[in-house]
């Protein structure tokens, strides 16, 4: 329950538990590792999306596993979106893709953060390598909009 009486919002849940899980970690471009999150939240429109964008790379990037998201409260759909978005251990990519577009939320989640991602102005300076993982994220972002 919040202040006010009333259920704690699941985006506002999502933000405590991703800035908690989150805590010390920077990005490509040294910022604050929360802001990613928090940038591809921003380009969603239901409660469910954005709690899934704050969270999703919670389950790859952190020691969070899924039933401790189920224990903090968080609904099953949101749950399973996030387990969608994390890419296992050697899976190979267009697989992991296949998987991320079987869940709703997880493919307006991943459209977003590839499209975050691919920003290539936030980094400052661009390598041949970043050059090649924005183009892979570009056949990305096509085939997830198929």
């Amino acid at each position: 329950m919040d202040e006010k009486g009333g259920a704690i919002m699941l985006e506002e849940l999502a933000f405590e538990i991703a800035k908690a899980a989150h805590a010390g970690q920077t990005d490509k471009a040294g910022l604050d590792y929360i802001l990613h999150p928090l940038q591809v939240a921003a380009e969603m429109t239901t409660d469910e999306e954005k709690a899934v964008a704050l969270l999703h790379d919670i389950i790859e990037d952190t020691d969070m596993t899924a039933n401790e998201l189920l224990a903090q409260g968080l609904p099953d759909n949101v749950v399973e979106a996030v387990e969608a978005l994390t890419k296992k251990h050697n899976q190979n990519y267009a697989a992991y893709l296949a998987g991320v577009k079987k869940n709703r939320l997880a493919t307006a989640v991943k459209l977003a953060d590839l499209k975050h991602n691919s920003d290539l102005s936030r980094l400052e300076k661009i390598t041949q390598k970043d050059r090649e993982r924005a183009e892979k994220y570009r056949k990305a972002i096509e085939y997830l909009s198929k």
